[in-house]
């Protein structure tokens, strides 16, 4: 923050988190600057309706998202929810990171808010916008958390405390030229970081493409080829089998049954939610069953290494390598064992991330909420298979490939996390006076 100047006189704020404040800057608590605070209505959500409302998840990545909002019938008192320009939404019933989310509603449809959120109305001699960015800062975020009540997977924060958490208020000129400041820096980061997810997006599908590739065409282009008969895979190299999918499988392992009991310790439990983009990823979901379980849990099969998982729903398709054997496995997860010296299991594993078998999967797939597919339905499905030395050659290759990619990748999301980063320190700093923005805002 070095290249914005700071006020000339500063105060102590009385807050430790805080620390010093402007000399003219005023501390107050929250229900000095607004007209209300209060929950929505608690009538019952339905499929349609004209009326409107919110849902916890219509704050989304700090806006209003009105594609998750959801309906209610007209009852007495419906007005009483309904919100007006320049309202604030408030989390305050959230997981602890997601607890303070808050965005600014200005919309020219009605919206009535729902449950789980609050509503902030503004006092008329405050910018609400200025406000908003408060709210978002890191220290409100941080004092909010601070009052939170702690339950199973939740917090909620107090309405009382929350109205006496402490403001520190500029003059209103201020607080226009903060908030100014704040739409145009934050607006260009959000370029950014918007870029920078963009080019996420295209080397993803770089990603499928160089996969998809690799396991329709192979990895000789001098090869000689063959129509494979199969509209979307086109031509093939002639000395590769198209067969059933399940043709070249030694094992296939369906862990569905009843749900074993969770503990605090013992073998990991590697679920639909650990397994994304091609490895297992423990940290998506940590679950334990009992050791002295193990047994009869995995009693259809354990698992060695280069297994490959496939889950069957929520969601379907992700596939990867087992990469330790100390695992049990869970339900909506089956397990499938190249037969020796026929299909490398490594190659089976990006054969399912191709885009060709993607779709195909989709098509045999049943449920409306959540789609899946029974293990009986996957001998209808197809593979491709060259020789088993080749197999081994393109799994090889795409391990190289992907690897290339993935790390781009990464590096990228940390350059999104650094921005992200900068853009909440550049609002905490503003509106906790750190940094004078008057001159900036005002040119």
């Amino acid at each position: 923050m070095s290249k914005f100047k700071r006020y000339e006189r500063y105060k102590d704020s009385g807050v430790e988190w805080i620390g010093e404040i402007p000399e003219n800057w005023e501390g107050k608590s929250l229900r000095h600057v607004i007209k209300f605070i209060r929950n929505g209505t608690t009538a019952t959500q339905i499929d349609e309706s004209e009326y409107v409302v919110t849902r916890i998840e219509t704050i989304s990545s700090g806006k209003i998202d009105l594609d998750k909002v959801g309906y209610v019938d007209y009852f007495k008192d419906i007005q009483k929810y309904k919100l007006d320009k320049g309202d604030i939404l408030f989390s305050h019933i959230n997981s602890l990171a997601m607890v303070g989310n808050c965005a600014i509603y200005d919309f020219d449809i009605n919206l009535y808010n729902g449950m789980n959120l609050l509503q902030i109305r503004p006092s008329d001699d405050v910018c609400k916008k200025w406000l908003l960015y408060f709210l978002k800062s890191y220290y409100f975020n941080q004092s909010v958390k601070a009052i939170a009540k702690h339950a199973i997977n939740q917090v909620s924060v107090p309405v009382n405390r929350l109205k006496e958490v402490r403001i520190f208020e500029p003059s209103i000129d201020e607080q226009y030229s903060i908030a100014n400041f704040l739409d145009q820096k934050t607006a260009e980061i959000d370029g950014l970081i918007a870029d920078k997810e963009k080019l996420i997006e295209l080397l993803q599908e770089k990603r499928q493409a160089v996969i998809t590739e690799a396991v329709t065409k192979g990895l000789n282009p001098n090869v000689r080829m063959k129509d494979s008969g199969i509209e979307w895979i086109g031509e093939i190299p002639e000395h590769w089998e198209v067969a059933s999918f399940t043709k070249y499988i030694s094992s296939i392992v369906d862990y569905r049954g009843k749900t074993p009991e969770k503990v605090d310790e013992g073998v990991f439990l590697v679920t639909a939610k650990n397994i994304k983009n091609g490895r297992i990823d423990y940290s998506l979901s940590q679950e334990y069953v009992k050791t002295e379980e193990y047994a009869q849990i995995m009693r259809r099969g354990l698992p060695e290494i280069g297994d490959v998982l496939f889950t069957t729903e929520a969601p379907l398709g992700e596939v990867a390598n087992v990469d330790r054997t100390d695992i049990a496995l869970a339900q909506r997860v089956i397990k499938f064992r190249g037969k020796e010296m026929q299909l490398d299991n490594y190659y089976l594993k990006y054969w399912i991330m191709s885009h060709g078998f993607q779709h195909d999967l989709q098509s045999y797939a049943t449920g409306s909420t959540a789609t899946g597919i029974k293990a009986s339905k996957l001998s209808k499905l197809i593979i491709l298979l060259p020789i088993f030395e080749e197999q081994k050659a393109i799994a090889y290759f795409l391990d190289k490939k992907t690897s290339e990619i993935d790390e781009l990748i990464s590096n990228i999301r940390v350059q999104i996390e650094k921005l992200k980063e900068y853009r909440q320190s550049l609002i905490s700093e503003a509106v906790t006076g750190k940094i004078d923005v008057r001159d900036y805002a005002n040119n």
